[in-house]
């Protein structure tokens, strides 16, 4: 089986670049800060790998998940994009076209959170754009702030070639997350994504080298009722406990003596390399 894959439960998941259905992962979030003071955590998630040209097509199956609907758990085209609820589809079909990458018409894949009980925070998403031949021509970093401001990071090759798991990508930091970090440096990413398994890396270098290592990670199984239970389940209220965890750390940071960084204006341009 060359495109797709099979999982233990008998089921088919698409592999990076193919079509198929909606999926769920669980793994773990990770997070360390190395100066001026060491900070770490690490804790337990899931998120969904959605096909974003066939969402309601890939949701429908399942009771416990609305689409655009209140619901346990569901996805609202609001929460992304141009948070305006239109078709992200046409989104980001347009937003690479405006950025000149007009290739890129295949499989579109989202990872990002669930809302869970109609709430949801997703400090960034991750939209994985392939062409036509399933290969894998440009990955969008969606990345929110505490503020209720979104920013994209659009990575690809210059040249238009395709890109390749494991390679790491940079982009310049232009957007503020958080108050602890100057807008000065670099983001270094690199993605590891097979059929049954994503990690998704994201390191932060300021002017003074390598500062925060951050990873989201997970094992994927595809969507249905029971997992969706079984998340809520092992993870009530997962998506509240991921803003209050935001907050927590930066209590942390602020006993430390951390030094606090005021938001600047956000950038004018809704997605840059």
């Amino acid at each position: 089986m060359d495109t797709l894959t099979q999982s233990r439960s008998g089921a088919t998941l698409g592999a990076p670049g193919a079509r198929g259905g909606a999926t769920i992962a669980f793994g773990c979030v990770r997070h360390q800060r190395l100066r001026p003071c060491g900070n770490a955590f690490e804790y337990g998630s899931y998120f969904l790998r959605l096909p974003v040209r066939e969402l309601p097509e890939a949701l429908a199956g399942t009771r416990l998940i609305g689409y655009n609907r209140w619901n346990l758990f569901a996805f609202h085209d609001r929460d992304h994009g141009g948070r305006d609820g239109g078709d992200l589809a046409e989104w980001i079909d347009a937003l690479l076209r405006a950025n000149g990458v007009d290739d890129a018409t295949g499989p579109v894949w989202l990872h990002a959170f669930p809302r869970v009980l109609g709430y949801v925070f997703n400090p960034v998403s991750f939209w994985f754009c392939h062409r036509e031949d399933g290969t894998l021509r440009a990955i969008l970093c969606e990345v929110n702030n505490t503020f209720g401001e979104s920013h994209c990071y659009l990575l690809d090759h210059a040249d238009g070639r395709a890109l390749r798991f494991g390679e790491e990508l940079e982009a310049r930091k232009v957007f503020h997350v958080s108050p602890f970090c100057r807008i000065e440096g670099r983001y270094r990413f690199r993605f590891m994504v097979t059929a049954q398994r994503s990690v998704m890396r994201i390191d932060y270098d300021d002017l003074h080298g390598p500062l925060l290592k951050t990873s989201l990670s997970g094992t994927h199984v595809p969507l249905s009722d029971a997992r969706l239970l079984w998340a809520f389940l092992r993870f009530p209220l997962f998506t509240l406990g991921v803003i209050a965890r935001i907050h927590w750390q930066a209590a942390r940071l602020w006993i430390k003596r951390v030094p606090f960084i005021p938001k600047p204006d956000s950038p004018a341009a809704e997605a840059n390399r």
